[in-house]
């Protein structure tokens, strides 16, 4: 299956703190002409969103409503939809016009909207991990400090005492100290390992079988077949495909009717990348976050789990950390550091969550492999959605 996923990260990451100085400039005027008053009105789908203006959650809308014009005229951005939450509710929800792939197959231009699903890619992991902390607290899973080789008898020949003292958290954290080559590996190259494992005849056999080269959980190196070997030990122990997990412990509790997963030629799901979900669904996947894993009333995820997964636990790349399967960053807000986590997926597909502001922010976009993939999610959360936040403030004084 040829993937495309996060690799340009590695190459846009480094340039972006500097290309957002110069962003910042270009975004604070056009923040304050030619921007409308009608944009991004939430539509009522009667899916379990309560709706509002971005006034009554302290946004602007003429912020948010000029990040919608930038964005209409600017013709290599080929961003796909925009939506805000605060506060529980779903206050802004643009979506546009654009060319898209399906995993890499080019389905031309698609006219997004709310019942439009879209490809999550490497968003997909992180769902993968708040599957595997329900595992976990109904006694599924024993626990983090479990051998993955454990779950893999079939696959003894491969057992050595360094992979013995591989765990899943080391697979969580993308510290496995297995070989890997993707970050910074095209998609289109032989020698990218997801692509490897992805068209091998075993691709689990494929991961485990790479040498060990760091200390496990010393060294953060991404990897998606982490992802896939986390699947294959939830389905290992509840017998159940990660889609069927998923549908049942996560998605219908949270009221989402509507997914969709790639699978493997051998049947298996892709829980590196295979994901796809309407926008305001995953945002709501970002709400139970900022709700330590209630929804309803109901503890869908252990709240532990959740403060877990979006606390720093090793160093990744330059500013970021990683929890587990999130990454972790930070913004200047109000003269100061703001902190986030967010989902991450090639393309632009972001899940920003900010527990401080009680605010979500998704994007999807289709800049598969674009240098703008890395820094352009962030100079609209920065640029356009802190600053809404900002700018309402400075109004209200």
């Amino acid at each position: 299956m040829n993937k495309k996923k996060t690799s340009a990260l590695a190459r846009v990451i480094a340039t972006t703190t500097m290309r957002l100085a110069a962003m910042m400039v270009a975004l604070t005027i056009s923040a304050s002409v030619g921007a409308r008053a009608d944009c991004g009105g939430p539509t009522d789908l009667k899916d379990g969103w309560r709706i509002a203006t971005p006034e009554s959650v302290d946004l602007s809308s003429a912020t948010l409503c000029s990040m919608v014009k930038s964005i209409d005229e600017s013709k290599q951005n080929n961003v796909h939809a925009v939506l805000v939450v605060r506060h529980g509710q779903l206050v802004f929800e643009q979506y546009f016009t654009g060319s898209d792939y399906h995993l890499g197959q080019a389905v031309g231009r698609v006219k997004f909207g709310p019942e439009i699903k879209h490809d999550d890619r490497s968003m997909t992991k992180s769902v993968t991990a708040l599957i595997l902390g329900i595992a976990i607290d109904r006694g599924w899973i024993k626990n983090l400090d479990q051998p993955v080789m454990s779950f893999f008898p079939q696959y003894a020949d491969l057992r050595t005492a360094e992979k013995d003292r591989i765990t899943l958290a080391d697979l969580l954290t993308m510290s496995s100290g297995l070989e890997w080559h993707e970050f910074g590996v095209p998609y289109t190259s032989k020698a990218n390992s997801e692509i490897a494992m992805d068209t091998s005849a075993d691709p689990y056999r494929y991961a485990l079988q790479q040498k060990v080269v760091a200390p496990p959980g010393q060294v953060w190196n991404y990897s998606s077949g982490s992802a896939e070997l986390i699947a294959a030990a939830l389905k290992k122990a509840t017998g159940k495909p990660l889609d069927q997990l998923a549908r049942e412990v996560l998605f219908e509790p949270l009221g989402i009717t509507d997914a969709e997963w790639y699978k493997y030629a051998q049947g298996n799901v892709s829980a590196a990348a295979g994901l796809r979900l309407r926008p305001r669904d995953l945002a709501k996947i970002g709400q139970l976050m900022l709700q330590l894993g209630t929804w309803n009333g109901k503890q869908v995820v252990p709240a532990s789990w959740i403060r877990s997964a979006t606390s720093p636990r090793i160093q990744a790349i330059e500013l970021y950390f990683y929890g587990y399967q999130f990454w972790l960053g930070r913004s200047l807000f109000d003269q100061r550091e703001l902190i986030w986590a967010s989902a991450i997926g090639n393309g632009g597909e972001r899940l920003f969550i900010v527990p401080e502001l009680d605010l979500v922010m998704v994007m999807n976009a289709g800049l598969y492999d674009s240098p703008l993939q890395g820094s352009l999610p962030i100079e609209i959360f920065n640029g356009y959605v802190l600053r809404a936040i900002e700018t309402q403030r400075q109004q209200g004084r």
